[in-house]
């Protein structure tokens, strides 16, 4: 795996890459509020120790500036800028011409600035405005000066990688890979700026495995048949990388040979039922805050986690960097790709379509990977943080569950996670920090088929359990130890907790409707003192009390226990 992790992550994007591009990161200049220009190294967000600067204060205007070169040889074609992610709206000017600009705090973006360039330095300039009580989506945010429960410190500006890229002018713009692990075959839909002729050849392990191609106008499909089937599967992150030819355009792909879905209440992962042990990532760094200090840091939380047990995570309120995914491809990690939907003024319906077209760009850009086993576009939404006389819309749940589902019907679709839940969602989720007693009573109405979570169907809309899928996807939240930060319970100390943990994820493991859990979390983030490592990723637990929960982890589920063709 080695050699294949390292061949994809020399690209700032393993998904779509091309041979010709020049990273951008490093030192910068940055005016924070019309002050004075300082230093700044990209890509960490000014709040960070990592960016030079670590303003912890609200920074809501800033302008970035860089001096660059193209580099030698780009001659001919075309010289597009991309932004991995600037939090939140950014305007973007080369040697002072306006090339473009984005809104939307978490998704790429890019722009052709071959017209703009000239010989020798070039003045690349980035206008950023971020204010988390704007109420649009910032996810673990803190809408005040400190930190405070589960809201940590803000992320503004340059959060992600800038690159330029050379590419013809002619060139291909995306390709979707829709694998059918059954019968050992990949359809891709490609898209393409004009029309020409197009080519595809896939590989494993460098073996030419299959080839597809011929005449593609702007968008077309074409399929593949595998010589050689290598299933994705946990802990075996076996990748197909792909050779997409079009006139002169070279891009580099990959995708995995995977099923994902639901049968009855069963979740099966290449037709094998399988019981999701997720736990909750929120994607946080000591140093970085959003960014780590490099892509080892993504390595360790993704070990970390499979160390203990699970087999995934819910990437919780934040789109995570593409790199990571692509480790979660290699590793045979799942994941639930989530959006960072806290932040959004739900009785509002003018916020749907800043909150739509976001999403939007963010299951684009994520839609081949195959860790990604469910998309979790909202979490807890049953009112406004900060009124609580105002419930949320359900039109807006509602919409956002058919949109996601028009962009891919490939994957399950949670609504809303924990919360409120709208007329469809393809799984029915819930949330539930109660004690044990508590818990097990709930779940014992949920296993007769008759759940009822708090704040999990919203009176008066005819809405209720219509027979889905079940998932726990968040519970624990315990601190214990030496902890004496926030946590939604405590525990006196390691044995207490461990024991604790022990009886709750066998309760849980029991019940048959039951497809999945996620734990609260893998580590500590600020004051938030309930996770299972600490912040700096060094652990809390002995080796014993990690073995411990290892072992409970790995026990059998009732659910995979289902004979094969039986539906439950």
């Amino acid at each position: 795996m080695k050699d294949i992790r390292k061949e994809l992550l020399r690209y700032p994007e393993p998904q779509f890459a091309r041979e010709e591009f020049s990273l951008l990161d490093g030192e910068w200049e940055v005016s924070l509020g019309g002050k004075p220009y300082r230093k700044i190294r990209v890509p960490y967000c000014v709040e960070s120790e990592l960016s030079g600067i670590g303003e912890k204060g609200f920074v809501y205007d800033l302008r970035y500036r860089k001096t660059f070169r193209v580099p030698n040889g780009w001659r001919g074609g075309c010289v597009v800028l991309h932004f991995g992610a600037v939090d939140r709206t950014a305007a973007v000017f080369v040697n002072g011409a306006a090339v473009g600009g984005h809104a939307g705090g978490y998704t790429p973006f890019s722009f052709d600035i071959t017209d703009a360039l000239r010989e020798g330095d070039n003045l690349l300039e980035v206008a950023v405005h971020d204010d988390v009580h704007e109420m649009f989506p910032s996810g673990k945010q803190s809408d005040k000066e400190q930190s405070y429960g589960c809201f940590y410190t803000r992320t503004t500006g340059i959060w992600q990688s800038v690159w330029l890229e050379r590419a013809p002018r002619e060139r291909l713009l995306g390709v979707r890979f829709f694998p059918d692990a059954e019968r050992g075959t990949v359809a891709m839909e490609v898209t393409a700026q004009t029309e020409g002729e197009f080519r595809a050849e896939i590989f494993y392990e460098g073996r030419s495995v299959g080839t597809c191609g011929g005449h593609l106008t702007y968008r077309g499909t074409f399929s593949a048949a595998l010589s050689e089937k290598h299933l994705w599967e946990l802990g075996e992150g076996r990748l197909y990388r792909v050779r997409l030819q079009f006139g002169e355009d070279t891009v580099y792909s990959y995708f995995g040979l995977r099923d994902a879905r639901y049968e009855g209440r069963t979740f099966l992962l290449n037709g094998k039922p399988v019981f999701q042990r997720l736990v909750l990532d929120q994607g946080y760094y000591p140093e970085g805050v959003y960014t780590p200090r490099s892509v080892a840091d993504f390595c360790r939380d993704i070990e970390l986690a499979q160390g203990l047990g699970f087999n995934g995570a819910r990437l919780h309120q934040k789109v995570f960097d593409p790199k990571f995914l692509c480790l979660c491809d290699l590793y045979g990690y799942m994941v639930w790709g989530e959006y960072p939907s806290w932040g959004t003024r739900m009785r509002d319906l003018a916020a749907l379509g800043a909150f739509l077209g976001e999403w939007r760009e963010a299951v684009e850009r994520d839609f081949n990977h195959p860790c990604i086993v469910t998309w979790c576009p909202l979490n807890e939404m049953w009112n406004d943080f900060q009124d609580a006389r105002w419930l949320r819309d359900v039109r807006f749940v509602d919409a956002v569950y058919a949109f996601t589902k028009a962009l891919d019907p490939s994957r399950p679709c949670v609504d809303t996670s924990g919360g409120l839940h709208g007329h469809k969602t393809d799984i029915a989720d819930f949330h539930c920090y109660d004690g044990f007693a508590k818990l097990r009573q709930r779940m014992d109405a949920a296993a007769a088929g008759a759940p009822d979570f708090e704040k999990m169907y919203l009176p008066g809309e005819g809405i209720g359990y219509g027979g889905e899928p079940m998932n726990l996807s968040e519970f624990g939240g315990i601190r214990f130890g030496d902890a004496d930060g926030w946590g939604y319970e405590s525990e006196k100390g390691e044995e207490a907790f461990v024991a604790r943990y022990e009886k709750t994820v066998a309760l849980l493991l029991g019940y048959e409707p039951l497809s999945g859990f996620c734990y609260t979390q893998l580590y500590d983030v600020e004051q938030e003192q309930n996770g299972l490592f600490r912040y700096d990723r060094s652990p809390k637990l002995s080796e014993e009390g990690m073995r411990r929960i290892r072992a409970a982890n790995l026990a059998a589920a009732a659910c995979e226990n289902r004979r094969e063709g039986e539906n439950i």
